[in-house]
């Protein structure tokens, strides 16, 4: 190839780069045609310029059944209810046999016993008393009985102590269950991520008691069918109390355009099937959470003249994440919509 050729061929590649390029853009703003349109937008506070975390794995918690150091379950044991401590009696076999034996001697001596007890012309109980079978039998139970329950005190003095009382948050313990260090290494640790999690939701729950993480899930999840209605409808008519300042400008900017194309985005099917709290954490007096959604649903765009599809495909669903950021003033009951992020 002459050097002369060189700068048309480039010329030509430039040409179909910017082409290719054009086309890749269009076509992933048909695909992404919902509320939000596929991108990025909005704020989320001094997290703005990072990308939202995924949702940490879940861990065990308060009520979860205890285990042995091998992993399997205790036996006998329910979720939230400490087992019983070694050496009780009523869980001795011997402490049971002996129980039964003196109880059945007894009660076998006196009605079955040689000297006739209660016969006519006896006094109290007998006319011969106790005799020294009974004395031997009643000596040999109460020497066994302090026996056991001395050798019960040493045994409990001198062993570590692995069951307490009922205290879910005490480090090391599933629902109360106090574990011996030894066992720790049964608990997985938490990474850092989650304890970031844990510490931001505490916070929150610091200016609202009555925070509840599974009533803020079905808040955000209300929220996102209400925003998408909005999208559909291409008004901002009452969202003033959904969306921040930042956020209502967005969708402004992007309700004026689809009007001016006389395109109407069309989002039918809708089904949340995952919403998780990813990140939770409080700045400059505001509370800020962002939730992960996995969402399926019918995007298409038609021409609001005469109805025929523009883009997308009203059969075919699409599968989706997002992360979707919401924050209030610390501790009030409204959150809003501040960000929207593509996973």
């Amino acid at each position: 190839m002459s050097m002369s050729m060189a700068p048309k061929w480039r010329a030509v590649l430039v040409v179909l780069a910017i082409v290719l390029t054009a086309n890749f853009i269009f076509m992933e703003t048909i695909a992404w045609a919902r509320a939000g349109g596929g991108s990025s937008s909005g704020s989320r506070g001094g997290r703005s310029l990072s990308q939202p975390s995924r949702p940490p794995s879940p861990s065990p918690g308060p009520g979860s059944q205890p285990s042995t150091p091998y992993g399997q379950p205790t036996p006998g044991v329910r979720p939230g209810m400490a087992p019983s401590p070694p050496g009780s009696f009523m869980r001795s076999p011997f402490a049971q046999g002996l129980a039964g034996g003196l109880l059945g001697g007894l009660v076998g001596n006196m009605l079955f016993g040689s000297r006739g007890y209660g016969a006519p012309g006896s006094g109290g109980f007998g006319g011969s008393g106790i005799g020294l079978f009974d004395l031997l039998l009643i000596g040999g139970g109460i020497y066994f009985l302090m026996r056991y329950l001395r050798r019960r005190r040493e045994r409990m003095a001198t062993e570590p102590a692995y069951y307490g009382p009922v205290d879910h948050d005490q480090a090391g313990g599933y629902g109360g269950y106090n574990q011996a260090p030894e066992a720790a290494y049964d608990q997985p640790p938490i990474s850092p991520q989650a304890r970031d999690l844990q510490q931001g939701l505490e916070q929150i729950r610091s200016f609202d008691p009555g925070f509840n993480e599974y009533q803020f899930k079905e808040t955000a999840q209300d929220l996102f069918f209400r925003v998408q209605a909005a999208w559909m409808n291409r008004s901002l008519e009452g969202m003033e109390d959904i969306l921040t300042d930042e956020m209502a400008a967005d969708f402004a900017i992007q309700f004026a355009e689809m009007k001016s194309k006389g395109h109407l985005n069309r989002l039918e099917n809708i089904a949340v099937r995952k919403v998780e709290v990813s990140e939770a954490w409080q700045e400059s007096g505001q509370d800020f959470i962002t939730v992960l959604f996995m969402a399926s649903l019918l995007d298409y765009t038609v021409d609001d003249k005469n109805g025929e599809v523009v883009a997308g495909d009203r059969h075919n669903p699409v599968k989706f994440e997002e992360f979707w950021t919401f924050c209030r003033p610390g501790g009030h009951p409204q959150w809003k919509l501040s960000a929207i992020n593509q996973a």
